[in-house]
This record gives structure tokens, C-alpha cells and sequence, in this order.
């Protein structure tokens, strides 16, 4: 930007006709001269920054745990609703709140696994409240069969996930097939009524558990200004 700045002009308050020949003297002594100027440059506010899984994944974990202690039984049979706080008030919102994060940041696919997840665990809090407390109005008759189709759906989805996601580290697609494996008991348990299927699907949360807690180990490692941990190279390139 250029601005014609004459240095003669404070002097031209009184402007009469007498004092034109002497103002044209001084501006030929003085000519006028051009000022470049730049302009400021605008502080622009700093994109989000940061990583989600600080909150995912230790969120994914607690609820978790909680699900795998009451599959393995530590809790009785009848007490289906025991791990629902932990899932509900901690593991769903916090999947969500990374889900919504990712997203902040661009980063998709870390945004499709948490919300993936966010909708698994606060779908599951759904069916156990609404079953326990006869909110559907399912008959009796089809309560099993209400558990499988959860299970089974949400299988599906998990190893749709586990098979689109294998360009990521191989400690990610480890922990999915884990999950799977955990789905597939559960489902097979609860169809069959078969306790020790389901107890079993209970060991492999406390599986994929331990894949997560390495997980986290990374990115806690990360958030401390300490260097990654490896996490393995990707399935597929």
C-alpha cells in the first residue's frame, strides 16, 4: 500500500492567494514523497490441537473392565445392570467427547472408531435399562432373541470396522479382532444360554483391555513430550 505523504501540507492552513507563490517555492524545495506502509498482519486463532485417545481411550477402558468383570461373574447373573453407571456416565460420554473432538481436528478416521464405539456402549446402556426395566414392551418370549440381534448388529459393524481400518497401526486391528472375538462369544453365549461361552467372552475383554492400556501408554508417552512407543506396522499399506 502506498500513501503520498507531503511534507509541506501543516503549512497550508491559511491558504490565500498571497501566500502561493512562497507554499510553491517550499513544495518545489520539498517535494512530495511516497511512504510505503505494510499492513499488519492479522493474528489468526490457533487451530485445535491435542489428541483424543487421552480421553478415549482410557474412557473405552473403565467401561470395559466393567463389562468383562460382570461377564466373568463377578457380579451375579441377575445383576445385568451392574456395570451401567461406569458405561453410561463414563465410557459413552467420553467416547463421544473424542468422537466430537476428532472431528474438530480433521482426523476421521480416529473420529469413526470413537464414534463407532460411543454408539456401541451408549446403545448397550440403552437395551439394559429399557429390558430391565420393561420400556419396550418386549414380550418375555423375546428377550433372548432381543440381546442377540444387539450383539450380532453390532458384530457386523466391528468386523466392518476391524477390515476398513487395517491401514492403521497393528495394535489397533488387534485390538478390533479381539473385540470380535469377544462378540462373537458373547452372542453365542447368550443365544445358547451357555454360561461358560459368555465367561469366556468375558476373558477376551479383559484381552482387548490390555491392548487398549498399551494404547494409552502411547499417547500418554506423547502428551509428556516423551516419544512414542512402536505400535506396530499396518496389515496393509
Amino acid at each position: 500500500m502506498r500513501i503520498v505523504v507531503n511534507d509541506a501540507r501543516r503549512e497550508m492552513a491559511e491558504d490565500t492567494t498571497s501566500e502561493r507563490p512562497a507554499r510553491a517555492a517550499r513544495e518545489a524545495e520539498h517535494p512530495a514523497r511516497e511512504v510505503e506502509f505494510e499492513p499488519a498482519e492479522l493474528e489468526l486463532p490457533q487451530p485445535l490441537a491435542g489428541d483424543p485417545a487421552v480421553i478415549g481411550v482410557p474412557t473405552f477402558l473403565v467401561g470395559s473392565i466393567a463389562l468383562g468383570l460382570q461377564l466373568t461373574g463377578y457380579v451375579s447373573a441377575k445383576a445385568v445392570g451392574a456395570p451401567i453407571a461406569l458405561i453410561l456416565a463414563a465410557t459413552g460420554i467420553g467416547q463421544l467427547t473424542a468422537a466430537i473432538w476428532s472431528t474438530r481436528l480433521g482426523q476421521n478416521a480416529v473420529a469413526s472408531v470413537f464414534g463407532i464405539f460411543a454408539g456401541f456402549w451408549l446403545s448397550y446402556s440403552a437395551l439394559v435399562l429399557g429390558l430391565t426395566n420393561k420400556w419396550y414392551g418386549i414380550p418375555m418370549t423375546d428377550m433372548v432373541h432381543t440381546q442377540g440381534m444387539f450383539l450380532l448388529s453390532w458384530l457386523i459393524v466391528i468386523v466392518m470396522l476391524t477390515l476398513a481400518t487395517l491401514r492403521l497401526p497393528s495394535a489397533f486391528t488387534i485390538l478390533f479382532i479381539l473385540v470380535d472375538i469377544a462378540l462373537i462369544l458373547v452372542y453365542l453365549g447368550t443365544v445358547n444360554m451357555n454360561t461358560s461361552l459368555t465367561k469366556a467372552g468375558g476373558y477376551f475383554v479383559f484381552a482387548f483391555c490390555v491392548v487398549g492400556i498399551y494404547l494409552y501408554f502411547n499417547a500418554a508417552s506423547l502428551m509428556t513430550g516423551g516419544g512414542g512407543i512402536s505400535l506396530g506396522r499396518p496389515i496393509r499399506r
